[in-house]
């Protein structure tokens, strides 16, 4: 029977579809477009949102996340900004992260800001209390979420 279902999988006459159970995911961003966009993409789990660095931090305190994307600039006004305001953006979480060890250890984090020097520094600190962090631009954001948590 197995060799029989193999075969038909393979001749694309039926498919074979693991599901995956759902996950608990948070995301930090500003930017409701972005919201919009990562329900689409969590369609069936369960994803909070934080628009602001205390808001994710309370989130990160009660809860227990699979998934964790940290935006850097928060505000309009960092977008193109020529110095760091680092309480009042991604940066303020990852530091945050990286002072709570005990707090979501098991999480895969991702930093997907567009701004790459600010997102290299919120991942070298948590790299560097020993959490597992990288960096994916938005624009390549779709393509890595497919691959970690395939529907």
């Amino acid at each position: 029977m197995r060799l029989l279902h193999s075969l038909l999988s393979k001749l694309c006459l039926i498919s074979i579809n693991a599901d995956r159970h759902p996950i608990r995911v948070l995301l930090l961003d500003d930017d409701v477009r972005r919201h919009s966009w990562f329900r689409t993409r969590f369609k069936g789990d369960s994803l909070d949102i934080a628009e602001n660095v205390g808001a994710a931090q309370e989130m990160l305190a009660a809860g227990s996340y699979d998934a964790i994307f940290l935006d850097h600039d928060l505000r309009p006004e960092h977008y193109h900004a020529k110095s760091s305001d680092d309480e009042n953006t991604g940066y303020a979480v990852a530091l945050w992260l990286s002072s709570n060890p005990g707090l979501q250890q098991a999480s895969t984090i991702m930093v997907h800001t567009r701004n790459a020097d600010g997102a290299m520094r919120m991942v070298e600190l948590l790299r560097q209390s020993g959490r597992s962090a990288e960096y994916v631009p938005f624009p390549l954001l779709a393509e890595r979420i497919k691959r970690y948590w395939q529907r």
